[in-house]
């Protein structure tokens, strides 16, 4: 799986936000000011077509206008990106890739006993 670039990880996350597929028209309104050119977007969607991530159909009667859809779900590419960077950078090692957030994000007790809680509740269910 090739990595989003971030204009094109901003163009995804709009679409996956959707719960239908949005023309190109729509994408540049549900873009955060300043809004990209139509152009623009047209070539962010051309790339992530090739990429695999999207896929387009023509609208039923209107000619040129096209609606995209994404081909895979956010959950899908944010575990594929980080198994990866888990397996580059730590050795494969989930431990140590939990340790390098402990210790360089600043997280909050509230947020460490969330997580503990979810570590406990995934070891009760096994």
């Amino acid at each position: 799986m090739r990595p989003l670039t971030r204009a094109e990880s901003e163009l995804m996350n709009l679409l996956w936000d959707q719960s239908q597929g949005v023309t190109i028209n729509q994408l540049v309104e549900l873009h955060d000011e300043p809004q990209p050119a139509r152009t623009t977007v047209a070539t962010l969607l051309k790339i992530l077509e090739a990429k695999g991530y999207v896929e387009h159909r023509r609208v039923d009667g209107t000619g040129r206008t096209f609606v995209f859809s994404p081909l895979l779900t956010r959950e899908r590419y944010v575990t594929c990106v980080l198994r990866d960077v888990k397996d580059t950078m730590f050795g494969s090692s989930v431990k140590k890739m939990l340790s390098f957030f402990v210790q360089n994000e600043d997280i909050s007790d509230e947020e460490l006993q969330e997580i503990l809680e979810l570590i406990n509740e995934n070891d009760h269910s096994l």
